[in-house]
């Protein structure tokens, strides 16, 4: 192994071809593929592991990049913060250090697991992609291949069952996996006076209509991130009872690490009579109840108050808070840092807002970076997941004093619960104009439905 390893927690051992029999499929997003450990090493026991694929053309982080998988402009604006940046071989490695360095102090030590990084053979990922293939496509959402030219994994700790030491406790565990989206409304004075809707309509209503009229999604989901963040927990329990109705991509239920509500195809998944019947059968081995409808607004009302009880939201929207520009105030510093002629200037040059512009460019170097590095960690935290775990605790296992506890008065059951964040990796930089006209486009989908 080369000098320097160490930083990233690499370990010596390296997983062969043989070793992947005891891996098997869990799920996957755009990027990453996810494995479970179905073998007997205490080693390996309760751990999962993350595998980067191979991107589809256009996704790739690409720019000026110095070496280590970054643009030089990013390594001005993370450099001072992240140890060891320079020392980063790849991106994926630096993905690894911005959730260590940076979200990680952000968000909680106790909410965020980075995990080791683990050397594997070419011939341990050529296995794993064969045992990929053979999987329904029912069960991909994003097929794509793994990479098998990387030469390590992410091995992290099953956030979806509870273990002792290297022992997996067999009490059947839920876990529910939400993408909580933007849980503020921006108040940017940058934002132009045909936007100003932007400041009272959330992004996740109005993305809602564009998806719509895309044909992305079946129908609207009601769901409201301003609920989840509320800290209150009638409102949280509105917001979990829409999320459960109307699932798409932004909920989903494991039992001890297998999906049993929601769906990897995510976007077009609602909540009919069939599924829910099935999930409810699943839920009367946890819930002491055996009525359909109790079952159902039991499981609801755990989720939420596990959501209010540990106060985890309450962190995560400090971090979405440290954009104060919005995305038409951010994208000003960032031409001016690229040095290229403002774009956005050129078409807002009659705007109201040209003073304001004006004082974005006119702020020192240091300011754009700082604004830059705030968008960008916010962006993150705006765009990942969080994975609440819940299992009963009256079966005579004592509770453990790293997780939290919370009562379920329609049931009368005592529940501990573990609550993490997931997807914490960097937000390329170069993707700041693709945002821009994102932006742009759904503002403009969402004024035209109005008028419609």
């Amino acid at each position: 192994m080369t000098k320097g390893l160490n930083i990233y927690k690499m370990e010596e051992i390296v997983l062969e071809a043989k070793d992947a029999v005891d891996w098997s499929y869990r799920g996957e997003g755009a990027v990453n593929l996810v494995l479970a450990y179905t073998g007997s090493s205490p080693t390996y026991l309760g751990k999962v592991m993350r595998i980067k694929k191979t991107l589809k053309k256009g996704n790739e982080n690409g720019g000026d990049t110095s070496g280590n998988g970054l643009t030089s402009l990013e390594n001005i604006i993370w450099g001072g913060i992240i140890k060891d940046l320079a020392s980063c071989q790849n991106k994926e490695m630096v993905d690894y250090l911005f959730a260590e360095h940076v979200m990680r102090p952000f968000l909680g030590h106790k909410y965020v697991n980075v995990g080791i990084r683990r050397l594997v053979a070419m011939e341990f990922l050529e296995s794993v992609e064969k045992m990929v293939t053979s999987q329904p496509l029912s069960r991909r959402a994003n097929p794509s291949s793994v990479d098998t030219n990387r030469t390590s994994v992410l091995l992290m700790d099953d956030l979806t069952r509870f273990t002792h030491g290297h022992v997996e406790d067999d009490t059947p565990c839920l876990t529910v996996e939400i993408k909580p989206k933007y849980g503020f409304l921006p108040s940017s004075s940058f934002i132009a006076e045909e936007n100003l809707i932007k400041k009272s309509v959330t992004r996740f209503k109005m993305q809602q209509a564009l998806k719509l009229r895309q044909n992305e999604i079946l129908k609207v989901s009601e769901y409201d991130p301003l609920d989840l963040f509320s800290g209150s927990k009638d409102r949280i329990h509105e917001a979990i009872k829409a999320l459960y109705a109307t699932p798409q991509t932004n909920f989903r239920v494991f039992l001890n690490g297998s999906l049993v509500f929601g769906d990897f195809r995510g976007s077009k998944c609602i909540t009919t009579s069939k599924v829910e019947l099935a999930f409810k059968h699943i839920l009367k081995r946890i819930l002491k109840t055996e009525d359909d409808d109790v079952c159902a607004s039991s499981f609801i009302e755990l989720v939420a108050d596990t959501i209010y009880a540990s106060g985890a939201l309450d962190q995560l929207l400090h971090v979405q808070k440290l954009d104060k520009y919005n995305i038409e105030g951010v994208i000003h510093a960032y031409y001016d840092l690229i040095d290229q002629p403002c774009k956005a200037c050129q078409e807002l040059e009659n705007s109201k807002l040209s003073n304001q512009f004006g004082a974005m460019h006119s702020m020192s170097h240091d300011e754009k970076v700082n604004i830059l590095k705030n968008f960008l960690i916010s962006s993150t935290a705006t765009d990942c997941s969080v994975m609440v775990s819940i299992r009963s605790t009256e079966t005579g296992l004592s509770s453990s004093s790293s997780h939290g506890n919370v009562h379920l008065e329609s049931t009368k059951q005592d529940f501990e619960y573990k609550v993490h964040f997931i997807d914490l990796d960097m937000r390329p930089l170069n993707r700041m104009e693709a945002n821009y006209e994102s932006d742009k486009m759904i503002m403009k989908s969402y004024q035209e439905m109005l008028k419609t």
